[in-house]
């Protein structure tokens, strides 16, 4: 068997943002970048779930769920999607088979644990990475991962392993591409800037729950002051593992998301010439950076280099600072006034 699609491999930041844009460039959208995909898909959160545990540690997460960007993208720009799961290992085969024959390259949701091309410090049980698969030859799948330099091959073995990975977020087969291929305006475009940043604003201000959003990284903040005497020591350095994991090592995490967050502020500006939309651009690219500054206080206690419970506060204190700027800057978002 051999199936080859004309696909073009391209480089992104984070999993989901590049096969949205990839996906979309293929059915001839050429204007989606990554940051108007992650943009326009409200793909900038936080959420704090200490009762879900991964790799023991608690569940934080800097995105919004796996496929949402993809989702809210498409819908936004009135493209038709196609979305499946499977409880058949075999059935989950034949139909990406039928996809690639048909001509359509899938976006694909994986566990990154048995992902033979990554590095092995990468590996672990985390399972919403997202690929595309875009050609068989043979037994071997061509697999386009947008957070890789290169192309890479799975058998079906390898495949089916990532697709069914166990555990929290369990992708069970999960295909999804869009349905065909349309023409899109600048007008939906615009208009679909201005719903993403109104979806995100939502999300990070307004969400009635105290553990998502602002709310949620200002309770993180507090609760890390408390680790050192709840859990211990050893356990709450884990834990300042886990969130560093979650924001550095997976995708582009907490900061880096606010850098593409913030770049898409930019690239909005050039739909709708609002000056407010660069001032506020450069407040998630400081959060960012200071979000990278707080990962390495949080290393310097898992490490052992410090771990008093001031180096607790501090660390605390770093997230309440982040949940203080990035309340400014979305509540800054809310008052802009679109003039078209």
């Amino acid at each position: 068997m051999c199936m080859e699609l004309n696909f073009e491999h391209l480089q992104s930041a984070h999993c989901e943002n590049g096969v949205t844009r990839s996906l979309l460039k293929n059915i001839g959208v050429h204007q989606i970048t990554e940051p108007l995909a992650f943009g326009v898909g409200a793909g900038l959160f936080f959420v704090y779930i200490p009762l879900i545990k991964i790799n023991n540690g608690p569940v934080i997460a800097f995105r919004t769920m796996p496929g949402l960007i993809f989702k809210r993208t498409c819908k936004a720009l009135g493209i038709q999607v196609v979305r499946k799961k499977f409880s058949s290992k075999e059935q989950a085969e034949v139909f990406l088979n039928e996809c690639l024959a048909s001509g359509h390259p899938v976006g694909c949701q994986v566990g990154v644990y048995y992902l033979p091309y990554f590095p092995k410090e990468y590996r672990f049980h985390f399972n919403a990475h997202n690929l595309i698969v875009y050609g068989k030859v043979d037994d071997k799948y061509l697999v386009s991962d947008p957070v890789m330099e290169n192309v890479a091959t799975l058998s079906s073995y390898e495949l089916e392993r990532v697709r069914f990975a166990k555990g929290v977020l369990a992708p069970k087969g999960q295909i999804y591409y869009p349905k065909a291929a349309v023409i899109v305006t600048e007008d939906q475009i615009k208009k679909a800037i201005i719903s993403g940043i109104k979806k995100n604003v939502y999300n990070m201000l307004h969400i009635p729950v105290p553990i998502v959003g602002v709310k949620g990284i200002s309770y993180t903040g507090n609760k890390i002051k408390k680790w050192r005497d709840k859990l211990g020591l050893k356990q709450a350095g884990l834990y300042l593992a886990q969130l560093v994991r979650m924001q550095e090592e997976i995708g582009t995490g907490g900061g880096g998301f606010r850098y593409i967050y913030g770049a898409f502020l930019q690239e909005a500006y050039t739909y709708h010439p609002i000056d407010d939309l660069l001032e506020i651009s450069k407040k998630f690219t400081n959060s960012g950076d200071l979000w990278r500054t707080a990962a390495v206080q949080a290393a310097g206690i898992y490490k052992g280099r410090v771990g008093s419970q001031e180096d607790f506060n501090v660390m605390g204190d770093y997230l309440l600072e982040i949940a203080e700027m990035e309340q400014q800057a979305f509540k800054a978002l809310s008052k802009i006034n679109w003039r078209s």
